[in-house]
C-alpha cells in the first residue's frame, strides 16, 4: 500500500486544512471591539440601543456617547462589522446628539474617575465596577441629622476619649462585624451607628439590614449594612473606634437590675459531610449573639457558616454586663488550636471555609465559660493533644 500523508489524504476528501489565521489586530483594535462588546451587552440585556439623558444611567450615558463615535469613524464601522448583529453602528435617527460634545476627561468626571494622563474611551482601565460606583453612591448619599443635638455629646466625647487615649482606631478588616452603637471612621469623618433595621435576606441569598449612621458632620445616611462595611474597606483611611469600657469581660455578680447582654451559644451539626459525621459529637461551633439564637440559626442550611445544614443547639450561657466583641475575640483565642480545618461548596460552587468551627468536647467549652466568669480564661489555651486548657506559657 503506497503510503499518504494525513495532508495528501485530506486534500483527497476534498477537506485541504487551512492555514491558522495570524491575529493581526493592534492593542487600540482591541479596545475598540471590547468597548463595543459593551454596548452589545446592553442591548442584549435591554432590548435597545444606549440613549442619551440626564435620567439615564451613567454607564448608559456613557455607552450611547461611545457609540454616536463609533459610527462617526469609517475605520471603526470597517472594523466593527463583523460584530454588529444588531445593527447598532447603523445611524440612529433618534438619537438627540446630547452630549457629544463631552470629551473623555469630562466623560469620566461624570462617572467619578479620576483620569491619569492621556484618556482612551476605549480603554476602561479606570472606570470603577458598577458595584462599587453603587456602595461609594449609597454611602455619600447623606441628608442633614434633624435631631443631631441628641448626638453631638457622643461626638465630643469620643474625640476626648480619642486625645486621653482611652479609644484607640483600629484598621477595618474585610466583612468585620458592626454593630448598633459603634464609632467608626469613614472617609475621614467619625460614623456612629445609631440604629440597625431588621435583618433580611437579599436576592443574592445573604443577610443584610438597613442601619442609620450619623456623622460628625451633623449629617446621616440610611444604607445597607454590607454597604457600609464594603466602604470602611476600601477607605483605606477606614477605621474602628474602640469601645473605652473594654475591660473586665463581666461586671461583677448579677443583680436585680443588670442588664442581659447576649448569648454564647453552642452548636451541633447535623451535616452528613464525611468528616463532620465521623465526629459529630467533637466538632462545635461557639458564637455570641445579642438576639435570639433560634432566630440566628432558622435558615442555617442555607448558609455556608452553618455547614449548609441544620444544627441542633446544645448549651446556651447568658451573658450580663458583658462586652460581647471581646468575649467572642476571647473564645476564639483560646479554642483557635483546635479550628475545624474543612473547606466545603456554597450555594454557588465556590469553596470557602467555615469559621468558629472546633473539635473540642463540650466539657472544655463549660470549663471555658466558668473561667470567662472568673476572669481567669486571659491566662488559659486549649491544648488540642490532651484535651485540656493549660496555663499560657509566658516566655
Amino acid at each position: 500500500m503506497v503510503d499518504i500523508s494525513d495532508d495528501d489524504l485530506l486534500a483527497e476528501l476534498g477537506a485541504a486544512p487551512e492555514a491558522k489565521k495570524q491575529n493581526a489586530r493592534s492593542p487600540r483594535d482591541e479596545r475598540i471591539i471590547a468597548g463595543f462588546e459593551d454596548i452589545v451587552r446592553f442591548r442584549e440585556e435591554h432590548g435597545r440601543a444606549p440613549l442619551h439623558g440626564e435620567d439615564r444611567d451613567i454607564f448608559e450615558r456613557l455607552y450611547a456617547v461611545r457609540l454616536d463615535r463609533l459610527r462617526a469613524q469609517e475605520d471603526c464601522c470597517a472594523l466593527l462589522l463583523e460584530f454588529d448583529r444588531y445593527g447598532l453602528l447603523a445611524a440612529d435617527p433618534a438619537s438627540t446628539g446630547e452630549n457629544e460634545d463631552l470629551d473623555d476627561d469630562a466623560l469620566l468626571a461624570e462617572l467619578g474617575v479620576e483620569p491619569v494622563g492621556e484618556v482612551d474611551l476605549t480603554n476602561l482601565t479606570h472606570v470603577k465596577p458598577r458595584a462599587e460606583v453603587r456602595a461609594a453612591e449609597e454611602v455619600a448619599d447623606r441628608t442633614p441629622c434633624v435631631d443631631f443635638e441628641f448626638f453631638k455629646s457622643l461626638f465630643t466625647r469620643v474625640k476626648d476619649d480619642l486625645d486621653r487615649a482611652a479609644r484607640e482606631t483600629r484598621r477595618f478588616g474585610e466583612d468585620a462585624d458592626v454593630k448598633k452603637g459603634e464609632f467608626f471612621i469613614l472617609g475621614g469623618q467619625i460614623a456612629f451607628v445609631a440604629d440597625m433595621g431588621e435583618e433580611f435576606r437579599t436576592d443574592y441569598g445573604r443577610l443584610d439590614r438597613r442601619l442609620r449612621v450619623v456623622f460628625d458632620n451633623g449629617t446621616e445616611s440610611d444604607l445597607l449594612l454590607r454597604s457600609f462595611q464594603r466602604a470602611l474597606y476600601k477607605d483605606d483611611a477606614g477605621r474602628r473606634i474602640t469601645d473605652p469600657n473594654a475591660g473586665p469581660l463581666f461586671g461583677g455578680a448579677v443583680e436585680n437590675d443588670d442588664l442581659e447582654s447576649g448569648t454564647i451559644y453552642v452548636l451541633r451539626s447535623k451535616s452528613n459531610h464525611p468528616e463532620v459525621a465521623a465526629h459529630r459529637d467533637l466538632i462545635h461551633k461557639v458564637g455570641v449573639t445579642g438576639g435570639n439564637v433560634e432566630t440566628r440559626i432558622a435558615h442555617a442550611a442555607l448558609e455556608s457558616t452553618y455547614l449548609l445544614a441544620d444544627v441542633e443547639v446544645v448549651a446556651t450561657y447568658k451573658l450580663f454586663n458583658i462586652n460581647r466583641s471581646r468575649l467572642e475575640n476571647v473564645l476564639h483565642r483560646v479554642l483557635s488550636p483546635a479550628r475545624l480545618d474543612l473547606t466545603i461548596q456554597d450555594r454557588f460552587g465556590n469553596p470557602v471555609k467555615p469559621k468558629e468551627w472546633y473539635l473540642v468536647p463540650l466539657q472544655i467549652i463549660d470549663e471555658v465559660v466558668a473561667r470567662v466568669k472568673d476572669g481567669s480564661i486571659t491566662g488559659y489555651e486549649y491544648n488540642p493533644a490532651g484535651a485540656m486548657l493549660e496555663p499560657i506559657q509566658r516566655r
